[in-house]
């Protein structure tokens, strides 16, 4: 396989393609979505994951869902959009990315309709790789402002997967470790293997791997043992959702770790785009938790490793207070988390 980091996702000839990240790291292959339900399949079953990523893909699902209303009439066609928005939502719908996105797309769908209907599908198509465009841009900024924050050499810790396929290109949490190893900031970096979906063993640690950067893997139950032992400099993750006091949602077993990492005294980092913020949020205990499947807790590589009738609770994400957190990094700056919410007075 060569070392080059393939697209996690690309439009062309009004189709979209997904990187299919349930088949890596063994096999590289794009699924493609014809339809808006396409997209709404693989939102759902992960093919596409991790927040930015999602939500991109969803821009380009409202354009599907666009070529589907030829025929109706502009009241017909907001009506039409209005249901595909929600049934895109409610996808993933701890992920406020996707909802950012899916809103951003259905204010030019008004805005086209009225100005120049003409044009709809080019304004649809225009406005989605604008998403697209911005996304790779503000990843590159932020883990500039990241890399910053460490000190030379440092050993970090990770958890799921923040990086380039989690989002259009680049990365968040793993964009700042790409930009930090670049600069000589990084020295290695640890990766929780992130049960039970392994999205750090199967996805993180071959990103790593594609850049060369040095990484070791771990279990999610060793990090706290790895921080005592190893001199962890630094735990970066991503973010879900940031309710505007700063708490934030993110991969379950976060939470866990910010725990760890305050009681080892060692700088906990969120990197998120600004668009992952939900101002109308106040609290993360207000945050809607997605419940996934108890079959991906009772199964690995469809092996059944529990005992048949096993009660299952699968969370997708946990709540990681602000208290918890060092600074929360974004296109926007860097952020203490009580005061996150000055972001929204930033144009």
């Amino acid at each position: 396989m060569n070392n080059k980091m393939p697209e996690t996702l690309y439009w062309d000839k009004g189709e979209l393609f997904l990187l299919d990240q349930l088949e890596l790291p063994n096999k590289v292959i794009y699924r493609k979505c014809k339809t808006y339900t396409d997209v709404i399949k693989s939102i759902k079953n992960m093919i596409v994951r991790g927040a930015p990523a999602i939500g991109v893909a969803a821009a380009y699902g409202m354009v599907l869902a666009g070529t589907k209303t030829a025929k109706l009439s502009p009241t017909e066609k907001i009506k039409f959009i209005k249901k595909v928005s929600e049934e895109m939502i409610q996808a993933r719908p701890t992920a406020v990315n996707l909802k950012w996105a899916v809103d951003k797309m259905c204010l030019v769908v008004e805005s086209s309709l009225k100005l120049n209907p003409e044009n709809f599908i080019i304004a649809l198509e225009k406005a989605a790789n604008e998403i697209y465009d911005e996304d790779i841009e503000c990843n590159k900024v932020m883990a500039d402002f990241g890399a910053r924050l460490l000190k030379k050499n440092s050993v970090v810790l990770t958890h799921c997967n923040a990086g380039a396929l989690a989002t259009a290109g680049y990365g968040t949490a793993l964009g700042m470790i790409r930009t930090g190893y670049k600069n000589g900031k990084i020295k290695r970096v640890f990766v929780d293997e992130t049960r039970p979906y392994l999205q750090g063993a199967r996805l993180t640690a071959w990103e790593l791997q594609q850049e060369k950067i040095p990484y070791t893997l771990i279990t999610d139950n060793m990090a706290g043992y790895i921080m005592k032992t190893e001199k962890i400099d630094a735990v970066i993750v991503g973010a879900d959702r940031i309710a505007s006091n700063g708490d934030v949602a993110n991969k379950i077993g976060t939470y866990s770790l910010s725990i760890l990492a305050k009681y080892h005294k060692i700088p906990f980092y969120v990197v998120a785009p600004s668009s992952t913020i939900d101002f109308s949020t106040l609290y993360g205990t207000k945050i809607k938790i997605e419940e996934r499947s108890a079959e991906e807790v009772l199964k690995i590589n469809g092996k059944e490793i529990a005992p048949k009738g096993t009660i299952v609770r699968h969370p997708g994400f946990d709540i990681t207070p602000a208290s918890n957190i060092t600074m929360i990094i974004t296109e926007k700056g860097v952020f203490k988390p009580n005061k996150i919410s000055t972001l929204k007075k930033i144009k």
